[in-house]
């Protein structure tokens, strides 16, 4: 292995080596346990590091850019306890069914206008022309920013939807609170304030990965005005609704373990960040690799990989150790009937070790009619993994959620089911499908890289069969990420 890793954006240097003395205590027990993780993991990364750190190097050589997005808008909107939230809004970009700038029915528009010949609906969107185009609200994940969205943000807007991206507090560029305010209601509550101040009207599509899809639900049962009458679609990926408590990460017994001993380590650790933006600078390849085994279930370009590295590690221990035991006592199972007839898309990786599926299936038993979607080469980071994939499957429940929210406005305005909210009832059922073959783009980009990889370790095109095509059962699709 040549060449070395450039050091994580997010975390800052090491100020020094912290002395000895009583105090060490807690140091050593928390270096203890640090070890003994990455002993446990030297034969795994011994055997993986080079082949997958060789291969998405290759991969890199398909992603073109450095994930940098120049928001159209950015707001600093204060939460109820003072903590100011840093939230992002990308205009839509040109569409055939979109105004111009300026004129009547412009997205975010009161609609109040008669010109556009619309029936007015959803706090006065005209339902019927582009102001009936729902606004999507992106909510990240625990340890993660905004930025994870990167690839969706993109994706939307250029087909002609709002986004409002926003960090939640101790997250990206958002501001710390109080050990006892890093709570998923309060997130809930957070997330409302974004919406009264960055998009008071008009139609939403609510997105939220893990902790992201948890607020979401903290809203709907903290604000069920907001859900009821704005909310004409809902994402929840790679999320749960409650039971964290017994989670594994994919390791049985031993994983039961390491989740009993997480969140007492995290404390420890919260008052040596030091120590641990030290132990990650020094052992970044290893960090790297254990932040891709917990967060993919195929390979990823480099960049992805450190990307998810920088933002997971660019969030200080004190608001990692505060949430965590937060996620164990939570059960939202209750507010998934807040929205019973609302689209509604969840989608989950096969090889998720934070949230497997199992979750996912509990979010659907209570919401039946979600569009169910498992996806088998996926781990939990999977927009940043099958970014084609989610961006398909959002803009789909955008156009469903588009229909919804102009039968919706008819039915306000004295249409089918005026007065009895008869316009967002769904009639079909649930039905789970696994997508095992992904784009052929993306088949195609991993076997060249495979092949570039074999011929610089002198493997030869027939060392690896699996080089040889993108094809194969599903088993085999899992192994080699190929999809």
């Amino acid at each position: 292995m040549s060449g070395e890793l450039p050091e994580p954006k997010g975390v800052p240097k090491l100020p020094g080596t912290p002395d000895g003395g009583p105090k060490g205590l807690g140091l050593g027990i928390a270096f203890g346990i640090a070890a003994a993780g990455v002993t446990a993991a030297a034969g795994y990364a011994a055997d993986r590091l080079n082949r997958d750190r060789r291969l998405a190097l290759a991969l890199d050589a398909t992603t073109e850019d450095p994930f940098h997005e120049e928001p159209d808008e950015v707001h600093t909107v204060v939460a109820s306890d003072g903590v100011q939230l840093h939230v992002e809004v990308d205009h839509p970009r040109a569409h055939p069914s979109s105004p111009e700038p300026g004129e009547p029915g412009e997205s975010g528009e009161s609609g109040e206008s008669g010109e556009s010949g619309g029936t007015s609906g959803m706090d006065g969107a005209q339902v019927g022309d582009a102001a009936a185009r729902p606004t999507f609200v992106l909510c990240h994940g625990y340890c993660l920013s905004l930025r994870s969205w990167v690839f969706q943000r993109r994706a939307l807007r250029e087909a002609g939807y709002r986004v409002v991206l926003w960090d939640h507090r101790g997250h990206g560029r958002s501001g710390t609170g109080d050990p006892d305010s890093y709570d998923v209601d309060l997130l809930g509550d957070d997330l409302a304030r974004v919406i009264e101040e960055v998009v008071p009207r008009g139609p939403l599509v609510l997105v939220g990965h893990s902790m992201g899809g948890m607020t979401i639900m903290g809203l709907a049962l903290d604000r069920p005005d907001i859900v009821q009458r704005r909310v004409v679609g809902v994402a929840f990926v790679a999320t749960s609704p409650g039971n964290l408590a017994g989670t594994s990460y994919g390791m049985g017994a031993l994983g039961k373990v390491v989740h009993r001993i997480a969140a007492p380590t995290a404390g420890l650790l919260a008052r040596r960040q030091g120590f641990v933006d030290g132990t990650v600078k020094v052992g970044r390849d290893v960090v790297d690799l254990l932040v891709d085994w917990g967060s993919f279930g195929s390979p990823v370009p480099m960049s992805v990989a450190q990307l998810t590295t920088d933002m997971i590690f660019g969030t200080r221990m004190d608001v990692i150790s505060a949430f965590m035991p937060r996620f164990d006592e939570m059960d939202k199972r209750e507010a998934l009937a807040r929205f019973d007839g609302i689209e509604a898309l969840v989608i989950s990786g096969m090889q998720d070790r934070l949230t497997p599926p199992e979750h996912s299936e509990e979010i659907v038993r209570h919401l039946p009619g979600a569009e169910h979607i498992v996806v088998a080469d996926a781990g939990h980071v999977i927009m940043l993994e099958h970014p084609d994939l989610l961006n398909e499957q959002l803009l789909a429940l955008a156009e469903r959620a588009t229909r919804a929210g102009a039968l919706i406005g008819r039915a306000g305005a004295g249409g089918v089911g005026a007065g009895g909210g008869g316009g967002r009832r769904r009639s079909r059922t649930s039905v789970r499908r696994t997508v095992t073959d992904l784009s052929s783009a993306r088949r195609a980009r991993r076997v060249s890289a495979r092949r570039a990889v074999g011929r610089e370790a002198g493997d030869g095109p027939g060392a690896d069969p699996r080089t040889r095509s993108g094809k194969g059962s599903r088993q085999d699709s899992r192994k080699d990420g190929s999809g």
